[in-house]
């Protein structure tokens, strides 16, 4: 089923059987998995990423990816922008929720879709909370900021701890700001974690890659990013995580940072990864998520600097015997 041009509500709801191909396990195990229905959820209250935006009544780039690396495998996708449809008993047919998504949900904002009421924002914490699984990409953690802070001004650099915005201490973190798209290595701290299997050794990727803050201290780090080769204010911080697990209640929640790039999408390490992830969201694969935050990233919670503003220039001072401005007209 194609998107309509004109995207109304429904039209934003689109389903499709995907297969998502073995790269941990055989094709044939991960064929024994029970189907499993997945939301994939895309708003943008806040800036729009290109990898999810619909263009000419098109499905988006990461649709397209999702449903080509598809047809054999037990994942049955939702894609929908439509928010207005989150209450308890739309949630209650997934088995996970994954978001790509920005800002207020609660708000129209940038893409002009049906926003989330709060009560389905509750709703979709407590369908996590009470034993399901969420992924999330990318703009995932741009997503419901503390104080609903939409400006990168201070407090955008402050962590919050257990007064974060409910959705923040679900995921476990929550972007600062992003700089220039660089190369950057990822150290690997759980090469047992399903995906991780064939990058134990670390591996250097070209991304938009994101400051984080307000870590939940039981994340089971899986990536940490390092910074010391890293150009930008964004990155004068030590090593800290960048993809992790956490129990969430008896739900399962699973974030990478990753995803910005169109080229990151098709890369088979970010799909190993990634698919990984949501068949352990799912419940299909088994990991130990002990927390290890503080082992691995022992400096996780000291944020970049926030960048000074920069002073105005001052008008020059007239040159010597010129005469004075003449007075603005009243």
């Amino acid at each position: 089923m194609s998107h309509s041009p004109l995207f109304s509500r429904r039209d934003f709801v689109r389903t499709s059987a995907l297969a998502l191909g073995a790269f941990g396990l055989s094709r044939t195990a991960w064929a024994d998995f029970p189907k499993r229905k997945i939301l994939f959820f895309t708003k943008s209250s806040g800036f729009e990423h290109s990898a999810i935006s619909y263009k000419k009544g098109e499905p988006s780039f990461a649709e397209k990816v999702l449903t080509e690396i598809g047809p054999k495998n037990n994942f049955e996708l939702t894609f929908s922008k439509d928010g207005s449809l989150f209450n308890p008993k739309y949630l209650a047919q997934f088995d996970a929720l994954f978001f790509y998504t920005t800002g207020d949900l609660c708000s129209a904002g940038t893409d002009g879709q049906p926003p989330m009421s709060p009560e389905g924002k509750q709703a979709f914490l407590d369908y996590v909370k009470a034993g399901k699984g969420f992924i999330g990409t990318h703009s995932a953690s741009d997503t419901f900021h503390t104080n609903n802070e939409a400006k990168k001004g201070p407090e955008r650099y402050k962590n919050f701890g257990a007064a974060a915005d409910p959705y923040v201490r679900m995921l476990g973190g929550e972007f600062i700001k992003h700089g220039a798209q660089q190369k950057a290595h990822m150290r690997v701290v759980d090469p047992k974690f399903p995906g991780m299997e064939k990058y134990a050794a670390g591996f250097d990727l070209n991304e938009e890659w994101y400051s984080l803050k307000d870590f939940s201290e039981d994340l089971h780090v899986l990536l940490v990013q390092e910074t010391d080769t890293m150009k930008g204010i964004e990155y004068q911080r030590p090593a800290y995580p960048a993809t992790w697990a956490r129990a969430h209640g008896t739900g399962r929640v699973f974030y990478t940072s990753m995803g910005h790039r169109e080229d990151v999408w098709t890369n088979p390490l970010f799909q190993d990864i990634l698919l990984g992830g949501m068949h352990w969201a799912c419940g299909d694969l088994k990991a130990d998520i002990t927390p290890n935050l503080k082992q691995v990233a022992p400096g996780w919670d000291q944020n970049p600097p926030f960048p000074p503003e920069t002073p105005k220039a001052a008008a020059p001072a007239p040159a010597a015997g010129a005469p004075a401005a003449a007075a603005p007209a009243k």
